[in-house]
């Protein structure tokens, strides 16, 4: 990989030290601040999103320590309670959280019929954006939704090839995109991240999706090397840009 400026706009860390709860059957293994940290040493990392999994539920622990830890230029994607008062949002948000998720594909997040209300009111009371764990196949159902909402994004370029285009529907509308976890999608990578930045140059991020949590192939360095190639005069926008904007870093 060229030595580049990067935002890692979706990395998990999973502290042993803070509840997990089983998912499916699973439990993952720990990857601390510290492990990604290491991890990431070479990829001129200047920031990222740190973004609460499924095994995390509501609990906001482990992301606020992560955060402590990573410092400047780290920011979190948190889950939670559709009914959670806004003070407590408000706290969240001055604490670096800066969006909410709705994790349809694994669950313990917020109920997908919750998703336009709290979505709205995260970003009333504290400019929070919405992320989706969704695969794009089943983006018709929730479109009218997502285009009516003030910032949404989607990871994992929306999983599969069949719902490109509903994805790519959507970004025409202002939704953003991951370029994360090339090693879950079921689609053609390179020509997904071009269908997107032919639709809108600044609705692509990309992030490492550490630790690659229930992935058939882990993430590798050079899946940023097939990032760089594939999105050519739009790559700093890309690696690092676009993300900061949006996450407001």
């Amino acid at each position: 990989m060229t030595n580049r400026h990067f935002f890692d706009a979706h990395f998990h860390v999973i502290d042993h030290r803070f509840p997990l709860f089983e998912n499916d059957g699973f439990m993952p293994e720990e990857f601390t601040a510290e492990q990604y940290r290491d991890r990431v040493a070479a990829l001129g990392v200047v920031g990222g999103a740190v973004v609460s999994g499924s095994f995390q539920r509501f609990d906001q622990g482990c992301l606020l320590d992560a955060l402590s830890r990573l410092g400047p230029g780290f920011v979190g994607v948190t889950q939670i309670p559709h009914d959670l008062p806004d003070e407590a949002i408000a706290a969240l948000a001055g604490r670096g959280v800066r969006a909410v998720r709705f994790n349809l594909r694994r669950g313990g997040s917020a109920a997908v019929a919750h998703l336009g209300t709290l979505a709205r009111r995260v970003h009333d009371v504290a400019g929070m954006h919405t992320e989706l764990y969704v695969d794009s196949r089943d983006l018709p159902d929730l479109a009218g939704t997502l285009a009516s909402l003030p910032a949404v994004s989607i990871d994992h370029l929306g999983l599969s090839a069949e719902g490109l285009p509903h994805l790519l529907a959507l970004v025409e509308h202002g939704v953003r995109v991951k370029a994360t976890g090339f090693g879950r999608v079921g689609l053609d990578v390179p020509a997904a991240i071009r269908a997107v930045l032919n639709a809108d140059p600044t609705a692509l991020m990309v992030g490492t999706d550490l630790p690659s949590t229930r992935a058939p192939r882990h993430f590798t360095d050079s899946d940023i090397d097939l990032v760089a190639e594939a999105a050519g005069e739009h790559l700093d926008a890309v690696l690092r840009n676009n993300g900061r904007a949006f996450y407001r870093v």
